[in-house]
C-alpha cells in the first residue's frame, strides 16, 4: 500500500511532519482539528512538502527522520536546497567556531 510523506506550515509558523495512506483526507482531517495535537492547537495553513512511497512504513520511517531535522534542515529540504541538508546536519560540537 502506497504511503506519503508530508510537512504542513501552520497557522503560527510551524511545520508539521505526517505519514499517510490518504493525503487527501488527511490533510481535511488536519484542517477540521481532527488528529495530532500540533494541528488541532497550531491549524495547517498548507501542505508545502510532500514525498511518495511503495509502502507505508517507508512513509512513517521518513516521518520519524524528518521529524528529529531542525528548522532549518526542513526548509530546505521543502525549498528543494537538498546539497544544503549535510550543513544543517552537524553538529554543534562539530563547527569549528563553537571552539
Amino acid at each position: 500500500m502506497k504511503g506519503w510523506t508530508y510537512i504542513l506550515e501552520c497557522g503560527d509558523g510551524s511545520y508539521y511532519t505526517g505519514s499517510t495512506i490518504d493525503l487527501p483526507r488527511r490533510f481535511t482531517e488536519h484542517k477540521n482539528g481532527e488528529g495530532a495535537n500540533h494541528t488541532k492547537k497550531h491549524p495547517p495553513i498548507k501542505l508545502v512538502y510532500i514525498e511518495e512511497y511503495p509502502r507505508i512504513d517507508y512513509a512513517f520511517n521518513r516521518e520519524k527522520q524528518i521529524q528529529g531535522w531542525s528548522r532549518k534542515k526542513k526548509e530546505a529540504l521543502i525549498s528543494g536546497k537538498l546539497e544544503q541538508l549535510p550543513e544543517f546536519a552537524k553538529a554543534y560540537r562539530d563547527l569549528n567556531d563553537f571552539k
